[in-house]
């Protein structure tokens, strides 16, 4: 997350900080509130995404132990392939939200686009764990 922008991340910290009943999600009226429901919807992907990981990490090690000696490992290119992806979705969700640039919608539409950039991330490591664990 070190590659969100500086307004975006101030603006997470204060709807985390705030707290979910003082924004309204089921119908968001202002920008704010809608920006946020976004924020918070970004959290919940990344709150996934990292369950996933962790999942994926098990099954790699499990796997690198009917392969031992195996270089590299299937742990460490998980690891090397998240932490590639991690500022390939911020730059990409910057540059999708630049459509906005310096407008109020801007950090709504990088939030909405690390969400599914997030949720489709997931589902490639659940996928990647039943690869990897036959299931």
């Amino acid at each position: 997350m070190k590659c969100l922008s500086i307004g975006a991340l101030l603006l997470l910290g204060s709807v985390m900080t705030a707290g979910a009943q003082d924004i309204n999600c089921d119908y968001p009226t202002t920008q704010v509130e809608m920006t946020g429901c976004a924020a918070l919807d970004f959290e919940a992907a990344d709150a996934s995404l990292n369950t996933a990981y962790r999942q994926a990490v098990t099954a790699a090690k499990e796997m690198d132990g009917y392969v031992p000696g195996l270089e590299p490992t299937h742990e460490e290119m998980l690891r090397d392939a998240q932490r590639a992806w991690i500022p390939f979705r911020d730059a990409a969700c910057a540059a999708e939200s630049n459509i906005a640039r310096g407008g109020t919608l801007q950090n709504q539409l990088f939030f909405m686009c690390l969400t599914r950039l997030t949720e489709q991330r997931t589902d490639d490591l659940w996928f990647f764990t039943e690869g990897m664990t036959g299931g």
